[in-house]
């Protein structure tokens, strides 16, 4: 059992979080484009079934690097119900978007409050 990678995880979440922040804003912007589809970012589950934690080298000919940044995908969102396709082809509700803003603002700061009460509770074991 390998153990867990807090902080790399931590920051491989905040990498996605940032890349479906702008993806959202994207949606938000061109909510009033003709034909324009919504678009938003896999699943982090998806991202992280795919992403492993590399272990440390000690010399550069040990292990080879792996890139984590070429899972995140980019795909067209699901057709809302709620709006349907608008007369323009436009397929961007600002409802959802603005849920989605709420979302990714939410999982933000449980990472970050995660990761600041682990650094904590590290630090206070190495002060022992």
């Amino acid at each position: 059992m390998q153990p867990i990678q807090l902080f790399a995880l931590a920051s491989r979440q905040a990498e996605w979080l940032s890349v479906r922040q702008e993806v959202v804003a994207g949606n938000i912007a061109n909510a009033n484009t003709p034909k324009y589809t919504a678009k938003d970012v896999t699943p982090f589950e998806a991202v992280l079934n795919r992403t492993y934690v590399p272990m440390a080298r000690t010399h550069a000919a040990h292990l080879a690097e792996s890139a984590l940044s070429d899972d995140i995908r980019i795909e067209d969102s699901e057709l809302n119900n709620e709006i349907g396709m608008q007369e323009s082809g436009n397929t961007v509700s600002l409802s959802q978007e603005m849920t989605k803003t709420g979302e990714i603002k939410r999982q933000y700061e449980l990472g970050t409050n995660l990761v600041k009460s682990f650094h904590n509770m590290m630090l206070m074991t190495v002060r022992r």
